[in-house]
């Protein structure tokens, strides 16, 4: 049975219990390969570059998150099938440049190499047309990923919220919190399921504690979850969020700092 995966619910709401199913077995199989997890640091490096280079482009030339997110989901796939060799950068922005024109197609959504172009970076549009074929076959043509935000309606569902404001904005947050965790070599090493419902509980621990335990409840009550991971899961997330926070009060008052003016006579 054929589902949406930006979306798997709204449709075949009939056979929704089905889709459940299939959606957290096939999610897996858009995972990259687990013997990578132990790469070396050469090859992490080899990773942060092109994952660095990717976001570089999404602010240059304004991309959706989601194309860059599907596009970083790509490159980690395809890098942990295929090796690629250091001290050629210009490979591996060829690499992420690909991964991401085939995330733009994917998602509908313009990008044009002539926009990469203008940021010195020159690049044949038949040597991006050779390696999307390379991706696609490194990752047997399953470029319909599964990705955490499917599974976001499912557990705010389980919680069965009657507040919809909540709701959304509990949904807005999580996905802020994927986006930003999408840099993080470790976080690779969970499933899509247990990242979306990891980043939901840390968005109500955030937005409204008092509603956290009984999200929780409900998510470690499904099936298809290990509470352990889970655990360990929602750790690594919460040590991000920390971390995210603690950067952003930072900025603030170096900001604040910055633009106090000294008193005449003062000493500083």
């Amino acid at each position: 049975m054929e589902f949406d995966l930006e979306d798997p619910f709204a449709s075949f709401k009939e056979h929704q219990n089905c889709i459940v199913s299939q959606l957290f077995a096939s999610e897996s199989d858009h995972m990259p390969f687990t013997n990578s997890l132990t790469a070396t640091h050469s090859h992490l490096s080899l990773r942060c570059d092109a994952v660095s280079f990717i976001l570089q482009v999404q602010f240059s030339c304004n991309l959706e998150p989601s194309v860059t997110y599907l596009a970083i989901n790509y490159l980690h796939r395809f890098m942990s099938r295929q090796e690629i060799p250091q001290g050629k950068p210009w490979l591996l922005r060829l690499v992420a440049i690909s991964c991401l024109s085939l995330a733009s197609k994917m998602k509908n959504t313009r990008f044009s190499l002539s926009d990469i172009q203008k940021q010195g970076y020159v690049l044949e549009a038949q040597c991006v047309q050779k390696m999307e074929l390379l991706i696609l076959g490194a990752l047997n043509w399953r470029m319909r990923s599964i990705t955490p935000f499917p599974f976001l309606h499912f557990f705010i569902s389980l919680s069965e919220f009657k507040d919809q404001a909540l709701k959304e904005a509990l949904k807005e947050r999580a996905s802020e919190i994927i986006f930003n965790a999408q840099n993080e070599f470790k976080i690779l090493e969970y499933k899509p399921s247990t990242i979306a419902a990891c980043a939901l509980m840390s968005a109500s621990h955030e937005l409204s504690p008092a509603q956290y335990s009984i999200l929780r409840v409900s998510i470690t009550s499904c099936e298809y979850i290990d509470e352990e991971t889970l655990s360990k899961c929602f750790n690594l997330i919460q040590e991000m969020v920390n971390m995210e926070t603690n950067e952003s009060m930072m900025d603030t008052t170096t900001s604040f700092l910055s633009t106090e003016t000294p008193i005449k006579g003062q000493r500083i």
